[in-house]
């Protein structure tokens, strides 16, 4: 009995104890589930924010891409009308529309500062669009600096360049992206509304105490679902937005169609209307030639022509008085030819032979020449200060370039004043001085201090037959011959003058650095006396027979053997007929090939023949290759010339330059 009694005793206990702790079991499971259940909640509350947060900034950055789009498309539009129009405000507007897209861009690259997926993306879009703001840029500077058919032209270009696709491109893989994204996101929307529902259903079996979960997570999903349509309505309003920018592009797009049809017909009314006015113009400079010339021509002329006539009558009786009368016919020609190589040098119809020059040397020898010009109550001052650097020019275009300058200072100052020409050494940066590469240049400057000029007429001095003199007093060449050598010889010519003080003109020239063979071929002038040859077989090719009679009489003068031939097709055959010929002397402009050409056109076995060129108006034949490794002399020229230009050929030194021609 007493062992029965102890078994219920215990028996009891365990029930009591049961019945004790079970409340607190059951409370601590029903707390457990609870909190299961609000942290299921909670977590699932959070899910679902973050991807509504997320959704909500793809939303953001698909229209901050749709906007930049936009405002691009717009800037370029507005540029089109700065172009055409080129009103100002126009381009200012143009200007702050691409601001605001950059602004819209940086806008669009603190948006996905986050986004790993994005980041190259936006980079790229990034230079595209630095690199299509450049090459809009350039266009607005053109159009800004009066360049309107450039700006045209180079905007049609743009418009269908590579950048714009690629910037669009870039553009649409930016919303790609966020699309793609973007359905990852909305993924994660349905699951969290899943777990939310879980939740309900849950609270459901635990009855009235999760009454309070169950209707939160309701209203979760009230909120989720307001937020989806919110998205839903802002989805249609970003399409129909994006279907109005397509409608504005292409409408846009048609009226820069037009537009662009409108200039081409405008440019093509233009460029007949410059013909001619350039037509015009080439009339009047043929009559401005005439009249300005002719009247210097006419007066050698007469020297010659006097002087060959008087020494025909004093020949006999007075001889020496005779050859006074021929110096004065012989400088009367000089003259001439002098006149028409300038001529020549201004139509570039002459080549420029060029070799290593001292500029001081230059200077030094002109000293007398330009006293002589400029008369006796100029002060003419020199300062030598190239210090031995050396340009790459033809010293006869040299010295008359320098010898112009003079002589437009000498009226500018009125036959009185001071004149100073100075050389110098300057060290340029790139197009520091118009298209001057960098490097070392050596100065020519010619100052004086006599009238000035406008900025007006400064601008100008460089046109061809543009002159203040009176009629016939200039003919508007000097300055335009200057340029042009200038600019043959890779320097730059500037400028600067003030009305009442004086004009300075300064001449920028590359640095010559003699080579190895250049500083072996320069000498004394003691030392230029042409080499004595024997007598030499030599091939005359000329199609003027007065000209080729005179040749030959003057080769046979010089002790050498010459053979007549009229025509170049006619070389080959005699060279073949004569194989003791020893050098082939040929005028450059003929019929039916020039000298070059039928030089080319030798049997290979006939071109190791020594060359001698004879060059009065090469016209189209001014390529200097045609005249590479061959002897020059200039029509007219002296016996003298004659003798030193055949020396050089067959001595073979075929250094650059060239025989001088009768001055």
């Amino acid at each position: 009995m007493a062992e029965r009694e102890v078994i219920d005793e215990q028996d009891r206990g365990w029930r009591a104890a049961a019945r004790r702790y079970m409340p607190l079991v059951l409370g601590i499971l029903l707390i457990g589930s609870l909190g299961a259940l609000l942290y299921s909640a909670s977590s699932a509350s959070r899910d679902h924010q973050r991807a509504l947060a997320e959704q909500q900034r793809s939303w953001e950055i698909m229209a901050l891409a749709r906007a930049f789009e936009a405002k691009t498309a717009r800037a370029e539009v507005t540029l089109a009308r700065y172009v055409i129009s080129l009103d100002p405000d126009t381009g200012r507007l143009f200007q702050d529309q691409w601001r605001t897209a950059a602004s819209q861009l940086k806008s669009l690259t603190y948006a996905t500062r986050k986004s790993d997926w994005q980041r190259g993306n936006v980079r790229a879009l990034q230079a595209a669009f630095e690199q299509r703001g450049k090459t809009l840029s350039e266009i607005g500077l053109r159009t800004t600096y009066d360049q309107k058919m450039g700006a045209l032209a180079q905007f049609h270009q743009a418009g269908r360049s590579q950048d714009i696709k690629r910037l669009t491109a870039l553009i649409d893989l930016v919303i790609q992206a966020e699309n793609a994204r973007l359905r990852e996101r909305s993924l994660a929307v349905s699951l969290a509304g899943d777990r939310t529902e879980l939740v309900g259903k849950t609270s459901r079996m635990v009855g009235l105490a999760l009454l309070v979960c169950v209707l939160f997570a309701l209203w979760l999903v009230n909120a989720a679902y307001t937020e989806r349509r919110n998205a839903r309505r802002m989805a249609e309003m970003e399409a129909e937005r994006a279907d109005r920018l397509e409608e504005a592009v292409s409408a846009r797009t048609s009226e820069l169609s037009d537009a662009y049809e409108q200039l081409k017909r405008e440019s093509a009314e233009r460029a007949a209307a410059e013909d001619n006015l350039r037509q015009m113009q080439k009339m009047d400079a043929v009559g401005q030639l005439t009249g300005g010339i002719a009247h210097d021509f006419n007066n050698m002329l007469a020297v010659v022509v006097g002087g060959l006539e008087l020494a025909k009558r004093k020949l006999r009786l007075k001889p020496a008085e005779a050859g006074h009368h021929l110096d004065n016919a012989m400088e009367g020609a000089n003259r001439a030819a002098a006149l028409t190589r300038r001529l020549l040098a201004f139509a570039r119809s002459e080549p420029l032979l060029p070799n290593a020059v001292d500029p001081d040397s230059l200077l030094r020898g002109m000293a007398d020449l330009v006293d002589r010009t400029i008369g006796d109550q100029i002060i003419v001052s020199f300062a030598h200060k190239a210090s031995g650097w050396r340009i790459f020019v033809d010293q006869h275009q040299m010295e008359n370039a320098l010898l112009n300058l003079c002589v437009n200072a000498r009226d500018a100052m009125e036959g009185r004043g001071k004149l100073t020409i100075s050389t110098g050494q300057a060290q340029l940066a790139a197009n520091q001085i118009g298209e001057c590469p960098a490097g070392d240049y050596v100065t020519v400057c010619v100052t004086d201090n006599g009238c000035g000029m406008t900025a007006e007429v400064a601008a100008r001095v460089f046109e061809p037959f543009f002159t203040t003199k009176p009629v016939g007093k200039g003919t508007g060449l000097g300055l335009s011959q200057i340029f042009g050598f200038v600019r043959q010889s890779q320097g730059e010519i500037r400028i600067e003058s003030e009305l009442g003080t004086g004009t300075s003109v300064h001449i920028y020239l590359p640095r010559r650095i003699l080579t190895e063979q250049e500083a072996a071929a320069e000498a004394p002038a003691s030392e230029q006396l042409h080499t004595l040859h024997p007598p030499t077989r030599i091939l005359v090719v000329e199609d003027d027979p007065r000209v080729l009679n005179q040749t030959m009489a003057a080769l046979a003068e010089l002790g050498h053997l010459p053979i007549a031939c009229d025509h170049p097709s006619k070389a080959a055959k005699l060279l073949s007929n004569n194989a003791d010929i020893g050098l082939i002397m040929s005028d450059v402009l003929m019929p039916d090939m020039t000298g070059p050409e039928m030089i080319r056109t030798l049997p290979a076995h006939m071109r190791h023949l020594p060359v001698l060129f004879v060059t009065g108006f090469t016209g189209d034949a001014t390529d200097s290759d045609d005249f590479r490794g061959h002897e020059v002399l200039r029509k007219p020229y002296t016996l003298n010339a004659l003798g030193l230009a055949l020396s050089n050929a067959l001595s073979g030194s075929n250094h650059p330059g060239t025989a001088a021609a009768a001055e």
